[in-house]
């Protein structure tokens, strides 16, 4: 594996957890979205990666990056909760809410930016070792 190959899976991290970050960004933004262009509540996103091979034919590939497969709705339910006065309340009082979650949705911004710092390091320590290897060449 070159140092090359490294940065291309660093990178790949990056777009990746970029997205995922995008994400829970949305999810929070939409915690009390009880009514979408689609119709009905929210439903919280998810972002579902993909392992990658990163180089020529199968027994060649030494490196694996990962992608965005893609995101999607989480299919746990919507909360009900009661409040007749609300303007999407159904028939007996009931207005659905997303099924977002601030906590988790907290916890996982803090992973997703730890995952994205550990990779900019590493992009950064690959950058750095190039840059040495060149200065001993010159």
């Amino acid at each position: 594996m070159g140092v090359f190959d490294a940065l291309r899976v660093s990178g790949s991290a990056l777009r990746a957890e970029r997205t995922r970050m995008d994400v829970i960004a949305e999810n929070i933004a939409n915690v009390e979205t009880t009514r979408t262009a689609e119709g009905g509540a929210y439903r919280r996103q998810q972002v579902v990666l993909r392992a990658e091979q990163i180089g020529g034919n199968a027994a060649s590939t030494r490196c694996s990056g990962v992608s965005v497969a893609a995101v999607q709705a989480d299919d746990r339910p919507l909360m009900r909760v009661y409040n007749p006065g609300h303007p999407d309340a159904d028939g007996e009082g009931y207005v659905e809410l997303p099924n977002v979650n601030l906590p988790t949705e907290m916890a996982d911004m803090v992973l997703a930016a730890r995952a994205y710092e550990a990779n900019a390091a590493a992009l950064r320590s690959g950058r750095e070792m190039i840059q040495s290897a060149l200065s001993i060449l010159a």
